[in-house]
């Protein structure tokens, strides 16, 4: 059975740093796109970054790009979001999401993905 847990959540104020880190377990994801997506309330979940099975290729929504930094590390079968410079905006709950499909493309659209880990709220305050 897959599991994806994302961990990392929590207060922060403007400016602040957070890492989130999404560990898998059921599945090798180092074959797989992955990405993390957020969900503010009262909005649709929407893309926040996807990495490619190979991490080669970085996507960022551009309200994020230049201060959150999509990884993973294969050895750990877990992914990471580093995020800077962190807005008030920012503030939404955070999924890490795996796609089913060995060596497929990444995609910007939630509903492209199969696994989804249970979220982490990230607040920030102005």
């Amino acid at each position: 059975q897959v599991q994806l847990v994302e961990s990392g959540g929590g207060l922060a104020q403007a400016g602040d740093s957070l890492t989130l880190s999404c560990a898998a377990s059921g599945r090798d994801f180092s074959r797989y796109p992955m990405g993390w997506f957020r969900q503010a309330p009262g909005k649709e979940r929407e893309v926040v970054a996807t990495i490619s099975w190979s991490r080669t290729y970085k996507y960022y929504a551009n309200s994020v790009k230049g201060r959150f930094t999509i990884s993973k590390d294969n050895a750990k079968n877990t992914m990471y979001l580093q995020m800077n410079s962190l807005k008030p905006e920012d503030t939404a709950v955070y999924y890490c999401a795996g796609k089913a499909k060995r060596y497929d493309e990444t995609s910007s659209d939630p509903a492209d993905y199969d696994y989804w880990g249970q979220g982490t709220q990230v607040t920030v305050s102005s």
